[in-house]
């Protein structure tokens, strides 16, 4: 197995001797050990390099430097990969008109990431990497691309065009080649991310993030108090690494015990009763994704050692340091309807496709929004599966909703039964979705669902047809109407008054 390790890895060997202690691929070990070498440069970068003590330049020299050390330590020679795609990118943003620099970036950006993932599944052995390469390239997609339509927003746009998000995240200047490096590959994000806007990246390097932001209250109690002080990350930190902790010995413990390819097993199908199928299939999903909470709460942890993710302050004065966190666990574990897990389950990918492809897309945003996700994960074809479910899902669960809800609002005892069985509903649909995610391939894919005789799909239609649900348009333009009105009935009550006063 130790042989196998060495010769699937790009990277350095050098922690070969503790991988095979461990019993796990060199590549992982790499990961991990590189991402608690960042930790420690965190903190020394904030401390010896806080933008009270050097400049911008030296702070964006160091982050990048730092940044392509441990991408070469884990991936090798394939980081170069990162360069080159930045570099292309770049070169779009700079040659191209402003009119369309954000499309032809938007293309070429996803394209080549798209282009490596073919070569890594369907050129090489698609099971030879643990550590994918393709994945901090996912996270550099999302840092150009967004960088490119925020450019395109502040410089080609007018201020009354943008939604009021859009106009705080605007870019009024072309970055530097320094600064876009800086921003992509950076040694806090350039294994796992996760994704930030370039504008409150600048503002950390800067040392302005702990000024009041855009969302804050315009009377300025709330974070006015405290906003002299910079606010320390410290029990943040040790919290997060605390969850990395219990995360990593539940997913070691559990997911060998619990694999999701059990689930398509020809013995298990035809010997285990329906129901227990079901309840498997929710336990194995349980213990896999405490792999994501490890990865993506250590990624937060990093950050937020370096003085990135502050976020304003509570009611009581406590720091927030939530500006990058990619979940909220209890909030995904215990979510009552689809929206609510898919919403506090990878939060910057989530603002990600928000922004660069729901609110810019004209038709069916949707779709277009499942679509991207699925190109952007990768080109397995149980990816596609698993989004093209989830669009079904999320129609059904919307019609629900809608249409079912306000039944059990009447009571407490109502609504909390209401959350109980959508509770149940939407792990189930979740476990359910995600499946082929994990099988990857078609026929593993098809046959697990076909071992379920395909029931949820066939509801998710049922719902659709039984009940329908107007499109966000047509609320919204219900909404308006609605609101004219109100505000001519209140100009004929005006006018009424008005003549009674004066026959008065």
């Amino acid at each position: 197995m130790a042989t196998q390790t060495t010769a699937s890895c790009t990277g350095s060997t050098l922690l070969q001797p503790i991988s095979e202690i461990i019993n796990l691929p060199v590549d992982q070990v790499n990961f991990v050990a590189c991402q608690l070498f960042a930790l420690l440069m965190a903190v020394w970068f904030r401390l010896y390099l806080h933008p009270s003590k050097t400049s911008p330049f030296i702070r964006h020299v160091v982050a990048t430097l730092l940044g392509f050390y441990l991408a070469l330590f884990c991936f090798g020679w394939y980081s170069l990969h990162f360069l080159v795609q930045s570099g292309l990118s770049y070169s779009v943003m700079v040659f191209v008109g402003l009119e369309h620099m954000h499309k032809y970036c938007f293309i070429v950006t996803l394209g080549y990431l798209i282009l490596c993932q073919i070569t890594r599944v369907y050129v090489f052995d698609y099971g030879m990497y643990s550590a994918d390469f393709t994945g901090p390239m996912m996270v550099i997609t999302q840092k150009i691309t967004s960088l490119a339509f925020e450019i395109h927003d502040g410089l080609a746009k007018r201020d009354g065009q943008l939604t009021p998000s859009q106009k705080y995240l605007a870019i009024r200047r072309m970055p530097s080649l320094l600064e876009y490096l800086s921003y992509n590959c950076n040694f806090m994000g350039i294994l796992a991310g996760p994704t930030c806007s370039y504008n409150d990246y600048m503002a950390f390097i800067e040392g302005t993030c702990y000024q009041p932001r855009h969302q804050e209250n315009a009377n300025g109690k709330e974070n006015g108090k405290y906003k002299q002080i910079e606010p320390s990350s410290t029990n943040d930190v040790v919290s997060k690494l605390c969850t990395c902790a219990v995360s990593l010995g539940i997913y070691l413990s559990l997911c060998k015990l619990l694999p999701v390819e059990h689930s398509i097993n020809d013995d298990f199908i035809s010997s285990t009763p329906f129901h227990l199928q079901v309840i498997y299939l929710y336990l194995a999903m349980l213990a896999l994704r405490p792999k994501y909470y490890f990865v993506w709460t250590l990624a937060d942890a990093i950050n937020n050692a370096a003085g990135f993710g502050f976020n304003g302050y509570n009611k009581d004065g406590s720091p927030r340091w939530d500006l990058i966190s990619n979940l909220r666990i209890l909030d995904i574990e215990f979510a009552t309807s689809f929206k609510m897990f898919l919403d506090n389950w990878n939060i910057q990918t989530a603002l990600w496709l928000k922004r660069v492809c729901y609110e810019r897309c004209h038709i069916n945003p949707m779709a277009a929004t499942f679509l991207l996700s699925a190109m952007w994960h990768g080109v397995y074809p149980g990816y596609y599966l698993t989004f093209l479910t989830g669009i079904a899902m999320t129609m059904a669960a919307r019609a629900v909703r809608h249409n079912i809800r306000p039944h059990f609002l009447v009571s407490d005892s109502h609504k909390r039964f209401y959350d109980v069985v959508t509770w149940a509903g939407t792990q189930v649909a979740i476990s359910y979705t995600v499946a082929p995610f994990v099988l990857l391939a078609v026929g593993r894919s098809v046959k697990f669902y076909r071992s379920w005789y395909f029931c949820l799909h066939l509801l998710c239609l049922l719902v659709v047809v039984a009940l329908p649900v107007k499109s966000r348009r047509q609320q919204a333009k219900e909404q308006q109407d609605s609101l004219k009105d109100n505000q001519t009935d209140l100009n004929t009550t005006d006018n009424n008054c008005n003549q009674k006063d004066k026959a008065t």
